[in-house]
């Protein structure tokens, strides 16, 4: 291998990495299976290709091509040298409107050709779930097709012309008429027309094995189109020519609601002559709410296009009249639209989990069959998952009959592994029988390539292990896919995996407990590497910093699998690996929410943080940052904020703490309050007032002793909603809600004073034990609150999300952290649910700003828009992450990655802001980026509320 990598490092201009963390993230895709790569190289062109090509011939290497990814069949993983396309070979070359095509390279993401080609009215037809991280280069590999096939077709009906290197160096451009065949295929194919021209299923979606019957003269001998969907097996793909499409100008969805999945399935060829531009199908059981849809156990979603708005229209409504339905209802409204394809792009996700919160996985994930039979096979499906015990939850491509399904194997023991096989066999042979194709979508890869004699036949699978030899006589390229397969149950990527629980300190929940689940929960789909967010949208902010793989969630994941396999990661806790990818990570729990799997990599790092720093010294802002609710409280006991703004404002001085602390350099140090918070509503009197509902107002770090003037805002709004105020006791032992003032002489006796904290600080750094020990004190303190129904209102986003989800998880053990989670309300929620009829000041301005990341992933933000609505609030607040997040933004080393996530959302929007918009931040660390980096003050939206009461 270090003779392999020396000649890579001499032959080629990109990146080549042979070291742990390189091969650790490509050893899988979104597939079941995984292979340890020798190395990985990020080619800069043709040329490094062809460099990369030589040398691997000359060690007898295998090479594979990777896009983004995402392929669900195995075949972009490998065991020598993985081609890493996403780093350079990802521009788009150029547009031809009048000829309506595209140059483009391999590692281009679809989205970014969509963006282009939509200002021409154009667009590239095929668009995959994965849209926003699949590569053009892997849908060519792959064939891809997506929810517009039924218009558009498939990839390779949207490619004109190849550029493709060969494993022995030759370079052709692919085309018809033969155009770029290599030697011997023209020959091969007028040996076999009969095969050819019998021999192939005719249906829209057979995408299994090699397109060998695009040769044939009847059909223009294309060998571009007879290339896709060979899964790098063939050649090496370097360039494209891919056609565009005219977007329509308007759309609009016809939802249709039937009784069940077979009624769905049997009217979706039905309406294939009206011209829809998707017929898409999913049941009940996938679907996590049926708020929004038409009544029904399954529904189609069928999208049509016009000219304007009432065409589209027109035709939607046309649809419903022509299907005999339990309910319907037609979309126009864009947003709505968007809303409703969310369900249909997430399912790939979803499906992954069963309702019971059990796994399921792919391996069948997308047979097709001829869109007339789909009825009679979802039946026969059905019944086979029943006959082998096992649940799945079918959606698709119904108007292509192509369906997507995950299945809850049993992919851990040998015995479930055996099911696994026996299921698959029997399930090709079902396929077969109604004129289907084993794939539909995504390939063959390792997970069908063995059963592809049951579909075509010993003849015909020979047929192309001859093509494989024509072009790749040396087997170079991705072997064991398409032919001579590896066996679909070997290389399965849960075997390395631990068998018996690791030994953690969070609960995981709804993993069972069990930490090697929570990491098998990133099954690859990738929604974390997407370059853009979507409305409120999060995950994942360091990626689209960094544009790093080892910088997403997938990468975090893979490289936690990794440490638990031992095999390429052998130090388990202490890698220096696992730690320098998660370093990047801001705990901003966007991958919570936004993840369809809802990986959680916030509780992943700071339960590495805990094993890998345990027994050892921590990095210096683990103590200057995670201790911060302590070094606050000596301030505010000594009195000595004023002292300590005054050092901190001496240059000299404040740049020796900074360099002491690990805090950045280019950070200037918050001030800190002269007052606290508590010492302010100790001196008003310290005491509920009014006859409302009692509302417990938690005095978190930041607004104790940071932003007082938030939780003064928020008591004189609470106040004139009606509501009673009060804050936690202060005494362990009390028997009063209030403010730990009473006389009594045994309390003042036996109790010990205390402070609540939420112990965030101690997680995001990984001092779990400490944080354990914060929060039993706090749930101490907080004893006589949890015998009162009373709420507790938490003014900062990130210790609420830490209340409601950290609290409970690291204190599973302790029912009273279930309680105290259940009561914590966001500022806006205890306004709604407590002051119904109350109705705020009218502000009347604009409003711009951000989400606060763990506000979107934990808390949500529906009471808040309504909140911002009810006080004429108006616009949407941005996406994204601030990038300063708690102590990741102020840690030496994160503030160039910090600059740019603000830079991603928060910031533009901010400059963007019409004259007099209200700049809303509720987050500590929100406001401060916007101060330090934009010269801005935000607000937390009870100060502009009760600016207003005056």
């Amino acid at each position: 291998m270090t003779d392999l990598e020396a000649a890579l490092r001499r032959a080629v201009r990109g990146e080549v990495g042979f070291d742990t963390t390189s091969r650790a993230l490509t050893t899988m895709d979104a597939s079941n299976y995984r292979r340890v790569p020798l190395g990985v190289v990020a080619p800069r062109d043709a040329d490094d290709v062809a460099a990369v090509l030589e040398v691997c011939r000359e060690h007898a290497v295998p090479v594979v091509a990777r896009g983004g990814g995402t392929s669900i069949a195995g075949q972009a993983t490998g065991t020598g040298v993985v081609l890493d396309f996403t780093r350079h070979m990802n521009r788009l070359v150029g547009i031809d409107p009048q000829a309506r095509t595209a140059v483009v390279q391999p590692g281009l993401v679809l989205d970014r050709l969509q963006d282009a080609a939509a200002p021409h009215g154009l667009r590239f037809g095929p668009d995959p779930s994965t849209h926003s991280r699949c590569t053009l280069g892997g849908m060519i590999g792959n064939n891809s097709c997506g929810s517009h096939s039924v218009a558009w077709g498939t990839t390779a009906d949207s490619v004109r012309e190849l550029s493709v290197l060969t494993a022995r160096g030759r370079r052709l451009r692919l085309g018809q008429e033969w155009s770029g065949a290599p030697e011997g295929l023209r020959g091969l194919v007028d040996g076999e027309l009969a095969r050819l021209r019998t021999g192939f299923p005719d249906l829209p979606r057979r995408i299994s094995g090699y397109a060998l019957d695009a040769l044939l003269p009847e059909r223009g001998a294309d060998v571009a189109r007879s290339f896709c969907g060979s899964e790098g097996t063939l050649g090496v793909l370097t360039e494209a020519v891919v056609g565009l499409v005219e977007s329509p100008r308007a759309r609009a969805l016809a939802v249709l609601g039937y009784a069940d999945e077979a009624g769905a399935a049997e009217a979706a060829a039905g309406l294939l002559p009206l011209g829809p531009l998707t017929v898409e199908g999913m049941a009940v059981d996938l679907v996590p709410s049926t708020e929004g849809l038409p009544r029904g156990g399954a529904w189609l979603f069928v999208e049509t296009g016009g000219a304007t708005e009432g065409e589209a229209r027109a035709r939607a409504e046309a649809v419903v009249r022509a299907a005999d339905v339990v309910d319907a209802l037609v979309v126009t409204d864009p947003g709505g639209q968007r809303a409703l394809w969310r369900i249909r792009e997430d399912a790939s996700g979803t499906a992954t989990r069963m309702p019971d919160g059990s796994e399921a996985w792919p391996g069948w994930e997308d047979c097709a069959v001829p869109p007339a039979r789909l009825g009679g096979y979802l039946r026969d499906f059905r019944r086979l998952l029943t006959a082998h015990e096992l649940r799945g939850t079918p959606y698709g491509h119904f108007g292509d009959g192509c369906i997507h399904v995950r299945i809850d194997f049993d992919l851990l023991s040998a015995d479930g592994v055996a099911r696994f096989r026996r299921f698959s066999e029997e399930l090709a042979d079902v396929v077969v029988a109604h004129g289907g194709s084993l794939s539909g979508e995504h390939g063959d890869g390792q997970a069908r390539a063995e059963l592809l004699p049951r579909m075509y036949g010993a003849e015909t699978v020979a047929l192309f292990e001859r093509a494989k030899a024509v072009w790749d006589p040396d087997d170079l390229l991705n072997p064991g896919m398409l032919v001579r397969p590896a066996p679909l149950d070997a290389n399965l990527r849960f075997s390395v995996l631990p068998r018996e629980p690791v030994d953690v300190e969070f609960g995981y929940p709804s993993d069972g407990g069990d930490f090697s689940a929570a990491v098998r929960r990133c099954v690859g789909v990738a929604k974390c590497r997407t370059t853009s967010v979507s409305g409120t949208g999060v995950m994942c902010p360091s990626f689209r910093a960094t544009g790093d793989e080892q910088h997403s969630t997938r990468g975090r994941a893979r490289l936690l699998h990794e440490m638990l396999a031992g095999e390429l990661v052998t130090d388990g806790w202490r890698s220096t690996e696992v730690r320098d990818a998660l370093d990047l990570c801001l705990s901003c729990k966007g991958c919570r929410s936004d993840c369809p799997v809802e990986v959680d990599m916030a509780t992943y790092k700071a339960e590495f943080l805990h094993h890998h720093y345990a027994g050892r010294r921590r990095p210096a802002a683990h103590y200057a940052m995670g201790w911060l609710p302590v070094w606050l409280r000596w301030a505010a006991r000594t009195r000595t904020a004023p002292v300590v703004n005054a050092l901190a404002a001496v240059r000299p001085l404040a740049a020796v703490a900074k360099r002491l602390g690990g805090i950045a350099g280019e950070r200037e140090v918050p001030r800190l309050a002269g007052e606290t918070f508590s010492r302010w509503w100790r001196r008003r009197g310290g005491r509920p007032t009014g006859g409302g509902d009692l509302v417990v107002l938690w005095p978190d770090t930041f607004t104790e002793h940071l932003s007082p003037s938030v939780g003064r805002a928020a008591v004189r709004v609470l106040e004139a909603a009606g509501l009673r105020v009060a804050l936690p006791p202060t005494l362990r032992g009390r028997a009063v809600v209030g403010d730990g003032t009473s006389r009594s002489a045994l309390a003042l006796l036996t109790a010990r004073r205390g402070q609540v904290c939420c112990g965030l600080t101690y997680v995001s750094t990984g001092q779990l034990d400490r944080a354990r020990a914060v929060m039993r004190r706090t749930l101490d303190l907080m004893a006589p609150v949890l015998e009162t129904s009373a709420p507790v209102v938490v003014l900062e986003p990130s210790c609420a999300a830490a209340l409601r989800t950290d609290l409970p998880e690291l204190l599973h053990d302790d029912p009273r952290a279930a309680r105290l989670a259940a009561r914590v309300l966001t500022f806006a929620e205890a306004l709604e649910r407590h002051a119904p009829d109350w109705t705020p000041p009218q502000v009347n301005l604009p409003a711009v700003g951000q989400t606060h990341c763990h506000q979107h992933a934990v808390l949500g933000d529906a009471a808040d828009r309504r909140l911002r609505e009810s006080a004429g609030l108006t616009g949407e607040l941005s996406g994204g992450c601030c990038g300063l997040a708690g102590n990741f933004g102020f840690e030496a080393g994160h503030y160039e990655v910090s600059a740019a996530c603000a830079e991603d959302q928060l910031l533009p929007a901010v400059r963007e802001a019409p004259d007099g918009a209200v700049v809303l931040a509720d987050g500590f660390s929100c406001r401060t980026q916007l101060e330090q980096l934009a010269g801005v003050r935000g607000r937390h939206l009870a100060e502009v509320l009760a600016q207003r009461l005056a």
